[in-house]
């Protein structure tokens, strides 16, 4: 059992924001909430965020507001195969390992205890773009092919994936399209399965989907643009596509913009209300999606189309567009700044 489970132990008190640094930067999922004498006060999980942020608690809260306060735990003393049948009763992806005065001394995983599971599900990569804004860094080099530390961005995104084992995979091509099918060729260097769906003309940021093979179509497929950076558990969020039986699943990110000024209420020339510096939330579309297979035959072949509209023609069709909040590390690399960033942050992503 080692784990570095001291490194994710909270006080009651820290931010919601700083514990999500904790939980992204140990990749365990989880955080645990302990007093002074490290006795469990509560669990944490990205989850358990997600749903706070909904109901608009604020990420500069304690984490007391949104920890489970009755977590499961097991004993130091107990056995992996009594730990294993508790953790698939309960359905726990880990749980905290308890002395006799409930302080943690060990924490044990899902993952430790049964192999990796495949996933049967395509994933398709964006990475036809022309990157207009980071040239002349493009003029050369596709965007998904430049490196951040020493490695495609691409690439970095392919191993996360291939880490949540996911095996089949479609890239989407066609600016400078030959470098890209050049340095990943059929993915047997990664001991997974790389095709190729060239674009003749771009069709935006869901037409490639029509590109997929027909063996895949009773399938729902994953989509992420190419230029994006970040360490989202992707097999929670095809799990919770499959568990609402979403038509389309997009993955959004909570921003927060503060206004710079007092903003004043008024009706007519009566003013109601001034609030100094308001803080305006909301929920960002980061380029990623989970798109089922009804969703996916309304794209006609070879028809340009971006998501936003493929999403909203999703929305008319039934009421099963679902969004999943992403709390992970998440860069979309648009911007020369933005691929600064990429730099300094490449350690929390390929990790």
């Amino acid at each position: 059992m080692c784990i570095s489970w001291q490194k994710i132990l909270v006080g009651p008190e820290q931010k919601i924001r700083d514990v999500l640094q904790v939980i992204d930067k140990e990749a365990l999922r989880i955080a645990l909430v302990v007093d002074d004498d490290n006795c469990l006060l509560g669990v944490v999980t990205d989850g358990d965020i997600r749903r706070g942020l909904l109901k608009d608690i604020s990420l500069h809260d304690p984490v007391s507001l949104v920890m489970y306060s009755k977590p499961s735990v097991a004993s130091i003393e107990s056995r992996p195969n009594e730990i294993l049948k508790m953790m698939e009763d309960r359905k726990l992806l880990a749980i905290p390992l308890v002395n006799n005065n409930n302080q943690v001394v060990g924490l044990e995983t899902l993952q430790r205890l049964l192999k990796k599971p495949r996933h049967d599900t395509p994933v398709l990569l964006m990475a036809g773009g022309f990157g207009t804004r980071l040239r002349p860094l493009t003029n050369k080099c596709p965007k998904p092919l430049l490196r951040v530390g020493e490695t495609p961005i691409l690439e970095i995104m392919l191993n996360n994936f291939i880490k949540a084992g996911f095996v089949d995979f479609y890239i989407s091509t066609h600016y400078l399209s030959h470098m890209v099918e050049d340095h990943f060729g059929d993915g047997s260097r990664w001991g997974v399965n790389i095709k190729y769906l060239y674009e003749e003309t771009p069709l935006g940021t869901a037409g490639a989907l029509s590109l997929l093979p027909k063996e895949t179509s009773e399938l729902p497929v994953i989509v992420m643009n190419g230029d994006i950076l970040t360490n989202t558990d992707f097999e929670s969020v095809l799990s919770f596509h499959l568990k609402n039986n979403a038509s389309a699943t997009m993955c959004v990110r909570d921003y927060e913009y503060q206004v710079p000024f007092g903003v004043v209420k008024s009706d007519g020339h009566k003013v109601l209300d001034i609030e100094e510096k308001p803080v305006q939330r909301f929920f960002v579309n980061t380029g990623i999606y989970v798109i089922g297979p009804e969703l996916r035959a309304q794209v006609k072949l070879g028809q340009a189309i971006d998501m936003p509209t493929l999403l909203n023609v999703g929305m008319k069709m039934s009421d099963s567009v679902m969004m999943y909040p992403v709390n992970e590390y998440w860069l979309d690399i648009g911007r020369p700044d933005d691929f600064e960033k990429a730099q300094v942050d490449v350690e929390q992503v390929s990790a």
